[in-house]
């Protein structure tokens, strides 16, 4: 099986981009990519675009064929991957499984979604809960943003824990994005208070009652409120992804793809033995740490779905880097902190970068070459050489794990 490297990244601004449609960021992070890698248009074999709802939310479909006629790629293949909110990354194992297999030398995956503009109310919210099983969730009523309620009540209780150790996720994913100048917020929760008129700086005790402030932070899922889960986001990002044994033609820094796994779970939530575990992490990642010939141990940063803060807790522990229950107590403890035992999401994550469904699981990506190479900024992770993600699809019952590390 051929090696994988990645040769180039792009990655646009993420957050309320009036000005810009769909295809004016999958083309932007595109052609970052493309320049980073040193690549010219007459390179590429394949092309991956990862996308949740380009028609729902666009009006728009054959998004990979119009991408690699606007960036003059022809004759390249292209393809559209839809995974919901794993679209990017499956479409990084796409293009990942393109050059294992010999099909392709060279690939360009980019990962984007376009939502802020639409004004209907709950229709993004809605839209996403198709993902849902039709007949014994949806039609009850049930969305993502409730199931992660239902996961924080039921995490809380089984493992007494603090809903304050999972608001110590957001002020410190908040603080992260603070440094990340692509960051969809660029706002400490310190901040927000400031903003908010509330107590200046303030204490900790401050933070955590601004953080119960009904009329700043209202209730969305009980207990979670809106600091507790991710916005709306528009944004895009792009890999070029090549054959390894060819990486040093491109770049003088490339960054192995060494693991990659995929599993699913049942499509029911209540289905499942235990909600609190995400059975298909574990399996996942089992996978990209075999194939990687590496062990949660030896991982130095990673980029986790936290949609919902919950879920990196809960993300945290599957994955390999806390036990059971721990992982929510491992935060409050500052053990997920840039400089941490295991740095968490230094981007800010979905809940501070921001989560344009399709761009995320590239988005990820990006940041750990970034962290990689050592150009991460005020954000750098001091010697990281191995990262990995999750990429969180459904409500945990389609989820992919991607281990890199420096060649």
């Amino acid at each position: 099986m051929k090696k994988v490297a990645i040769v180039g990244v792009g990655h646009t601004k993420f957050g309320r981009l009036n000005d810009k449609g769909l295809m004016d960021l999958l083309c932007e992070a595109s052609l970052e990519a493309i320049e980073d890698s040193n690549t010219t248009n007459k390179d590429f074999d394949s092309v991956y675009v990862g996308a949740m709802s380009p028609g729902a939310f666009n009006q728009l479909s054959g998004i990979a064929s119009a991408l690699v006629d606007k960036l003059s790629l022809l004759p390249a293949a292209a393809d559209h991957i839809k995974n919901g909110p794993a679209s990017g990354g499956s479409a990084v194992k796409a293009g990942f499984q393109a050059i294992t297999s010999g099909m392709s030398d060279l690939v360009l995956v980019v990962g984007g979604e376009k939502m802020t503009h639409i004004t209907t109310p709950g229709y993004v919210t809605s839209n996403v809960a198709t993902l849902t099983h039709p007949e014994a969730e949806r039609r009850h009523g049930v969305s993502l943003p409730s199931l992660a309620g239902l996961l924080t009540r039921a995490y809380l209780e089984k493992y007494d824990a603090k809903l304050k150790w999972i608001s110590d996720i957001a002020i410190k994913n908040h603080y992260n994005g603070a440094l990340n100048p692509k960051a969809h917020f660029q706002r400490t929760i310190e901040d927000f208070m400031k903003s908010a008129i509330q107590k200046g700086k303030g204490n900790w005790d401050d933070v955590y009652d601004f953080l119960k402030d009904d009329k700043t932070n209202p209730i969305i899922a009980d207990p979670l409120r809106l600091f507790h889960i991710c916005p709306i986001s528009d944004g895009a990002a792009a890999l070029i992804l090549c054959n390894a044994d060819k990486a040093k033609e491109y770049s003088e820094a490339p960054i192995l793809i060494s693991g990659i796994g995929q599993a699913t779970d049942t499509h029911i939530v209540y289905e499942r033995e235990d909600i609190t575990i995400l059975k298909a992490l574990r399996i996942c990642s089992e996978q990209a740490y075999k194939m990687a010939k590496k062990t949660p141990n030896d991982i130095d940063v990673a980029e986790l779905h936290d949609a919902f803060e919950i879920l990196e807790a809960v993300q945290s522990e599957d994955i390999g880097f806390f036990k059971k229950g721990e992982g929510a107590k491992a935060a409050h403890e500052g053990l997920t902190e840039i400089g941490g035992k295991i740095p968490i999401n230094p981007s800010g994550g979905l809940k501070a970068r921001g989560h344009p469904l399709g761009a995320t699981g590239v988005a990820q990506v990006v940041e750990l070459v970034w962290q990689l190479r050592g150009e991460a900024g005020k954000r750098q992770v001091d010697g990281a050489e191995t990262g990995i993600t999750c990429n969180f699809g459904g409500f945990g019952n389609n989820i992919l794990s991607i281990l890199v590390e420096r060649i």
